[in-house]
């Protein structure tokens, strides 16, 4: 089969072009990890020292895997939705020390 050059310009142009937009995903794909894995700490530190356990008024930290806000005096766990702390008492759940599964 005989390659024209206009059709030899054309695959070319379009491989560069591909190669392109495959540069440009692993790019934004890094970013994107960057920015969750930089940005999941949607709770300033300055709000969690303001913040404490609406029960026993003692601090709250942020649980490890940033799905709430754990009191270190009572053990009751605070949800955070949408980036916001719910620290209503109904809402919390006092989470234990130890594995249950642990006799």
């Amino acid at each position: 089969m005989i390659r024209y050059p206009s059709t030899l310009y054309y695959t070319t142009y379009n491989k560069s072009r591909n190669a392109d937009k495959l540069a440009a995903l692993a790019v934004a794909n890094r970013d994107l990890w960057l920015l969750k894995r930089f940005w999941n700490m949607a709770i300033s530190e300055q709000l969690l020292e303001i913040l404490v356990c609406p029960s026993c008024r003692a601090k709250v930290e942020l649980k490890p895997d940033g799905s709430g806000l754990k009191c270190i005096e009572c053990k009751r766990v605070f949800p955070i939705r949408d980036d916001i702390p719910v620290m209503l008492v109904d809402e919390a759940k006092i989470e234990d020390e130890q594995p249950a599964g642990n006799n």
